[in-house]
């Protein structure tokens, strides 16, 4: 295979597994799962209730750095990066 259809495939694989965290995070946990997760108790909250209210976003933001980090080492590996000038 050439250098950039593995540079692709492994960012689409990186942005597939960022999406399927913050879908379980946001949708399971927030929607389908907060009746269950409302049994635990966080802060007088039920869990379901907080995941859908600010585990998302605190998710989300996260997701966010981690793509930073994850794509500055895969565009350096591949030599696509941006030079520091």
């Amino acid at each position: 295979m050439n250098k950039n259809t593995d540079y692709w495939k492994e960012n689409l694989r990186l942005v597939a597994i960022l999406l399927a965290i913050w879908f379980a995070v946001s949708f399971l946990f927030g929607i389908i799962l907060a009746d269950t997760l409302d049994a635990i108790r966080i802060g007088g909250v039920g869990l379901g209730f907080w995941f859908a209210q600010q585990g998302s976003i605190y998710t989300f933001l996260a997701l966010i750095f981690v793509y930073t980090k994850k794509m500055n080492a895969l565009d350096r590996k591949y030599d696509v990066h941006e030079d520091d000038d």
